[in-house]
């Protein structure tokens, strides 16, 4: 596996890759790499020829009040475990490197990044969305991978890609979880113990208030109840808990199509997310 940090031995060593001939897969990462990001790995390997893995802890997607000092890193094992995996080339630029001295440009996408993170985070989704377009520049990808952990981020990728003509195919890879069903993040590493036992409860409540409301629930007391419970199991605060098109993002009233349940809230110091797609019960006729 090829380690570069200069923008220069990225491009010849990405055109290398092409003149072996076969696509070419982006896995973008912050580091701090967990089964979550090789399980992107994976389904990248499936997908293409050579897999670049990217690392950078973006300090344009962080608030004036979040974590990125303290955001774990631990490049060294990191890149080992991507190098196990079969990635061909690690791109690794320091701050410098990404966002030179002068630059000015932002990449903004409205509709699918307000709301949910996107009104807890002010500013957040410009910052990821310059990267991302950033990267898909930078490494020219057939295929790009994601989490669908982070589905608000996937949606906004997913515009930005399509609105700005990118010619690239965008993969959302199912969320993977620990075996008591919280998702896999990390921030998981902040958990006290005590917290970690306590988070649980977080994907329970997301898997029952899918299966009330596909049954029949009415949204909007389902909604509050489980946002109720939250803070019933300690949870300190609750940014949202929501359901909306899982297109779109736009909010639903009501089980008419296709959605997406996402949830938000803070345990202790630690700002956990999660979602579970959820779809209408087919109608039953009876003769």
């Amino acid at each position: 596996m090829q380690f570069i940090r200069e923008k220069e031995s990225l491009r010849r060593a990405v055109a290398a890759l092409r003149a072996q001939g076969g696509r070419i897969a982006l896995v973008p990462t912050m580091g701090a790499l967990h089964a979550g990001h090789m399980a992107l790995v994976e389904e990248a390997r499936a997908r293409a020829g050579h897999v670049v893995a990217s690392i950078f802890v973006n300090p344009r997607q962080f608030g004036a009040n979040e974590d990125l000092a303290t955001y774990p890193r631990r490049e060294a094992e990191d890149a080992r475990m991507l190098e196990a995996a079969g990635c061909a080339i690690l791109w690794a630029p320091d701050a410098g490197e990404m966002y030179p001295q002068g630059y000015a440009t932002t990449v903004s996408v409205s509709g699918v990044s307000e709301g949910l993170c996107g009104a807890a985070r002010p500013g957040h989704f410009d910052g990821v969305a310059t990267v991302v377009c950033k990267l898909f520049n930078q490494v020219r990808p057939d295929v790009a991978l994601f989490g669908e952990k982070d589905y608000q981020q996937l949606a906004v990728i997913r515009r930005m890609a399509a609105d700005l003509d990118l010619d690239l195919e965008i993969v959302g890879v199912p969320t993977i979880r620990e075996p008591d069903g919280l998702a896999l993040s990390s921030r998981n590493a902040y958990l006290s113990p005590g917290e970690r036992a306590a988070s649980r409860v977080l994907p329970e409540m997301l898997r029952a208030l899918a299966a009330a409301i596909a049954g029949g629930a009415t949204v909007a007391p389902a909604l509050a109840e489980a946002r109720e419970r939250l803070v019933e199991a300690g949870f300190a605060k609750v940014d949202y808990v929501e359901l909306r098109d899982a297109e779109t993002l736009t909010p639903l009233g009501t089980l008419d199509r296709p959605g997406r349940l996402l949830a938000a809230a803070w345990m202790g110091r630690t700002r956990l997310i999660d979602n579970v797609p959820i779809v209408p019960e087919p109608a039953t006729h009876r003769s």
